[in-house]
């Protein structure tokens, strides 16, 4: 059954993962009744999303600091006095787009990012939809046996796994070093205390104690249940459109499928915990 709301419009996109919400202006400032009831939402859905918002870069880091503290991404520096807001630009030309391949953000730092804020600042008339996927169906999915076993491993993250890092090729502004960080294969989620599948293709390189080699296929058969197409809701972008996820529980993939249009976005990330 549909969980009311009082102060909130929402319509899933999926039973799994996904709502649209309505009756909220990120704008302005958000009633502490509403603000609880978006972070419910976040926390049952995962991710939500906000259409026909209107959003100046003070708006919108205003907007991100009701839902927690923004944070600098580690590799692209800022827009002028928003170091937390970042252009994801995909220029006509380009042929890569920014992060696209399944991932969770910044599992490379010791305390990954609890969630971000996505706003489509222009979009091409078709293409570039973003999927998401539930990281705790993904877990419920697996044996008993294999839950077992996993949740003995820890894997090791690297922000340079070239999955990922051929996608920052044109975007880079500085490059950290050593970004790399181990974390449990099984993460605890620390509001709603559920168990998920915490490991992913764009960083996930190996298994604490064992090889790449050896860790490949194991590795390679657990993202491919982590983008099962039941576990995922998949988010058509229009102009003033806002995601909001939970980096945490779920995982996301920017469709790179519009080439020779432009595509202009800006997020913020918001700062998150040491996983268990």
């Amino acid at each position: 059954m549909q969980k009311e709301f009082q102060h909130i419009t929402l319509s899933p996109l999926t039973p799994h993962i996904g709502a649209e919400i309505t009756r909220v202006n990120l704008a302005e400032p958000i009633s502490a009744e509403m603000l609880r009831e978006i972070n419910e939402a976040l926390l049952l859905h995962l991710v939500i999303f906000f259409r026909d918002q209107s959003l100046n870069p003070r708006q919108m880091y205003a907007a991100a600091c009701q839902f927690g503290a923004p944070t600098p991404y580690p590799f692209v520096s800022g827009i002028d006095d928003f170091p937390e807001i970042i252009e994801v630009l995909k220029l006509p030309d380009e042929k890569e787009n920014f992060g696209g391949v399944w991932h969770s953000d910044t599992s490379y730092l010791p305390s990954p990012t609890m969630g971000a804020l996505l706003y489509a600042k222009q979009i091409p008339a078709s293409g570039g939809d973003t999927l998401f996927s539930n990281m705790y169906l993904a877990y419920e999915s697996l044996s008993p046996g294999l839950q077992k076993m996993l949740s003995s491993l820890r894997a090791i993250s690297n922000a340079d796994k070239s999955a990922i890092s051929q996608s920052r090729i044109n975007r880079k502004s500085h490059t950290p070093k050593d970004l790399r960080a181990i974390h449990p294969v099984i993460r605890t989620h620390p509001e709603t205390k559920r168990k998920l599948l915490y490991i992913n293709r764009a960083h996930t390189t190996h298994f604490e104690g064992m090889s790449i080699a050896e860790s490949k296929d194991l590795l390679e058969h657990l993202y491919q249940i982590q983008a099962s197409a039941e576990f995922s809701c998949r988010f058509r972008w229009s102009q003033g459109s806002v995601a909001f996820w939970d980096n945490r529980a779920c995982q996301h993939y920017p469709l790179n499928d519009y080439a020779g249009h432009r595509r202009l976005m800006h997020r913020i990330s918001l700062a998150g915990d040491v996983p268990y």
